[in-house]
């Protein structure tokens, strides 16, 4: 069955909602850990991940950065209209170069009181207890199907966007976690090893690392490098479809450097684990972006690289060597150090994995994307996963307790 025709009813799992985690633990790496290898299930905890994994193994994380994307906006008359940043506006080459704007800069948002903005108006934000001179201002550009095109500018012009955000915006929680964000969010809503402005959700299977089980996996031998894939809100994007080929798949922006491509070519059979589902999509895509260029050296010559939701189902493979290659020639050529690109793969039952053999990812939403890719790779043992992290009192979603997974060769 093509991964199109797939129903997201058989995907589902009842979630009381007592098992959802609503707080972060006290301390990160104590968070369970069910690992699942070969069809035996057992449990352990983060702060021992380094005992499961082999040396020689390439740990994949993702180093980007959640950014404070809610503005919360006040009329003269006292109502409120919150802004939730989605990504730049198409004008911007990447994530990066929009967040470096100074002054000025346009971006696509969803509004929380749309209807009381009026055509016209011009929303300001001021900060009298920290800067009387620092204002930032929302013009409202365009509608869109799912969104709202919108010019900010503010003052002093001299700060980027990225350093408004942090100033003035407020951590976006998921919709699922239903309280407002505190300030321990701050801090345990990222990654001890985050980077990279441009996220508003956070690659929640690495929020269980710290500094000290880092430490304890170069001790074991496993190298540690980084990709950089930017969130989007659409990662909560529920299906509505009944079957896949309906569902709309996000695009997100991802970059990686040479020198993991390299790496990746050089494991030569020893593991690959993806830490997150966003370091799995990342790597997989860069497989499928290298098989592109194979096909047609100039295929990315009218603008940004970019992979379709059903690409990786219509494209004839090619060797994993030949492909990675492919990019590292692309990236020459360019005289870039990174591989910069967006991707809407969707990975469903029926994929064929290329780069990765293992996954560290939490317990995802019943009928999501999310959930689809752990069928993906594991098969219908997912079932038997879930089943056992329910039984076993294992704590779900972007707060929740997380799984280290091998592959199902004959998933």
């Amino acid at each position: 069955m093509h991964p199109k025709e797939l129903n997201i009813s058989d995907f589902t799992y009842q979630l009381p909602e007592e098992k959802i985690a609503f707080f972060p633990l006290q301390q990160r790496d104590q968070s369970k850990l069910l690992v699942y290898n070969n069809g035996i299930i057992s449990t352990d905890i983060y702060q021992h991940i380094d005992k499961q994994l082999p040396a020689g193994t390439l740990a994949v994380f993702n180093d980007t950065k959640v950014v404070e994307a809610r503005l919360l906006f006040k009329k003269p008359t006292g109502g409120q209209i919150e802004l939730f940043c989605l990504e730049p506006h198409e004008s911007y080459a990447d994530i990066t170069t929009a967040m470096l704007q100074q002054g000025k800069v346009r971006w696509l948002c969803l509004i929380g009181g749309a209807s009381k903005w009026k055509n016209g108006q011009v929303l300001q934000l001021g900060f009298p207890e920290h800067d009387p001179k620092m204002m930032l201002e929302a013009r409202f550009l365009e509608k869109r199907s799912d969104c709202f095109a919108i010019e900010f500018s503010w003052m002093p012009a001299v700060l980027t966007f990225a350093e408004i955000l942090h100033q003035t915006g407020h951590i976006p929680l998921p919709p699922y976690i239903k309280r407002a964000a505190d300030a321990t969010d701050e801090e345990r809503y990222q990654t001890v090893y985050a980077e990279h402005d441009g996220s508003v959700a956070a690659p929640t299977a690495g929020l269980h690392f710290t500094k000290t089980v880092l430490e304890k996996l170069v001790q074991k031998r496993v190298q540690t490098d980084f990709v950089t894939l930017h969130v989007g809100a659409g990662t909560f994007k529920p299906v509505k479809a009944t079957v896949m080929q309906e569902h709309e798949m996000h695009a997100e922006f991802i970059s990686v450097n040479a020198e993991l491509i390299k790496k990746i070519i050089a494991q030569e059979g020893r593991p690959v684990v993806a830490i997150g589902t966003t370091s799995l999509r990342t790597l997989e895509s860069l497989y499928w972006l290298g098989t592109k260029l194979l096909q047609n050296k100039d295929c990315f010559d009218d603008g940004l690289p970019f992979l379709s939701q059903w690409e990786v189902y219509e494209l004839p493979p090619a060797p994993l060597t030949a492909a990675l290659n492919a990019l590292l020639e692309y990236m020459e050529q360019k005289q870039s150090a990174a591989f910069v690109a967006k991707t809407q793969i969707i990975i469903a039952p029926g994929y064929a994995f290329k780069v990765v053999d293992g996954l560290v990812t939490n317990f995802h939403q019943p009928s999501s994307t999310l959930l689809l890719l752990v069928a993906a790779f594991i098969g219908e043992d997912w079932r038997r996963v879930y089943n056992y992290a329910l039984e076993n009192d294992f704590r779900f979603l972007s707060y929740g307790d997380g799984s280290l997974l091998w592959r199902r060769r004959d998933a």
